[in-house]
């Protein structure tokens, strides 16, 4: 019964363990884009800004990478960097939840806030982390970014935030439903100083984000092809029963329908907002 099976030797495991060894040599060298499937190098990424040079897909972005393109070099002063999330509804597992979002992500909680330069100009910044349980908004980003606009205010700076969230943080039931409210006057009591709030929004915003201080700038920019919506198209679709349009709550479709005022290329932000910046201040005419 034996006849025809081949007897292992060394030189064959030899040969697999290489096989195994260059696949994740090429794995280390290469990002596919999730798009169009593109090899890219990986080395070459931050040249792109990761974006696609192929299909122009922008990819998801670190929220310090983010930061780092686009601000001054030295520039950025954290602010409220120690706030960290409570299980104050006994959430079952939220704590473990917490500590591995910690893990993969490197930051405390799903949003970064500071003050910092672009090409020279004062401003306060927000920018939420995706890789932090999907950007969702708890207790501690709506916080966060209250504290914010309140400094923003006192002291009389601009604030750009660049959202990317999957919504309200369902661990935290209510109590993360009221950053809604909460992230809102805020926002309020900054407008009501005559001073300029830009929101960027990037893919995914959604939910209550998107329903609160994600559409509540004075100036609302995108990524190109950003999901932006409160619900997603699945569940409209499960629910009326009815098939969407193509492009449906894609950055594109919201500018057509006057949801935006401009889709802007990560590579032309940093630009961008400093134009913006230096209008606000009086410098320049657009």
């Amino acid at each position: 019964m034996f006849t025809f099976k081949k007897p292992k030797n060394d030189l064959e495991a030899l040969l697999q363990t290489g096989s195994r060894e260059r696949s994740d040599f090429s794995a280390d060298l290469f990002v596919n884009c999730p798009s169009c499937g593109k090899s890219i190098i990986a080395e070459r990424l931050s040249e792109y800004l990761h974006v696609c040079p192929k299909c122009d897909h922008h990819m998801k972005l670190r929220t310090r990478t983010r930061l780092r393109y686009l601000l001054d070099t030295g520039s950025f002063s954290e602010l409220d960097a120690d706030l960290t999330a409570r299980n104050d509804l006994e959430f079952p597992e939220y704590e473990e939840k917490l500590t591995a979002a910690t893990a993969s992500s490197g930051e405390k909680d799903a949003v970064i806030t500071g003050t910092g330069k672009i090409k020279g100009m004062n401003c306060c910044l927000f920018a939420m982390e995706g890789n932090f349980m999907m950007g969702s908004m708890g207790c501690v980003v709506g916080e966060k970014i209250t504290r914010l606009f309140e400094h923003a205010t006192r002291h009389r700076l601009p604030v750009i935030g660049y959202t990317v969230s999957g919504g309200a943080r369902m661990q935290e039931g209510i109590l993360s439903l009221m950053q809604m409210a909460k992230t809102s006057g805020a926002v309020k009591r900054h407008s009501d100083e005559g001073l300029l709030y830009i929101a960027v929004l990037t893919n995914p915003t959604t939910g209550g984000v998107t329903a609160s201080f994600a559409m509540e700038g004075d100036i609302i920019l995108a990524e190109p092809n950003a999901l932006i919506c409160f619900a997603g198209p699945r569940v409209i679709e499960q629910t009326t029963r009815q098939k969407l349009p193509p492009g449906f709550q894609r950055a594109e479709f919201l500018l057509e329908n006057g949801f935006l005022d401009a889709i802007v290329h990560r590579s032309g932000q940093r630009d961008y907002l400093a134009r913006l910046l230096r209008f606000h201040k009086g410098g320049v005419s657009l």
